[in-house]
């Protein structure tokens, strides 16, 4: 079972948001992609997904 079929659209965004914001904001523009981060996504455990979830919504930054 892959990430997509876990999660809905809406959380998959929210974590590609904080993912690109927080996790790679030293990277290179070029590899700050939605499949990069996507990678990072599906290393993280379901329990770190929801927490990042979570902080998110908690602290707006799904709304960068």
């Amino acid at each position: 079972m892959t990430l997509f079929t876990r999660l809905s659209i809406k959380e998959v965004d929210t974590l590609r948001t904080v993912v690109k914001s927080q996790h790679m904001k030293h990277y290179p523009q070029e590899f700050v992609t939605n499949h990069e981060a996507d990678r990072i996504i599906e290393s993280l455990s379901e329990m770190a997904r929801e927490k990042l979830i979570k902080l998110a919504v908690d602290y707006g930054i799904t709304k960068l």
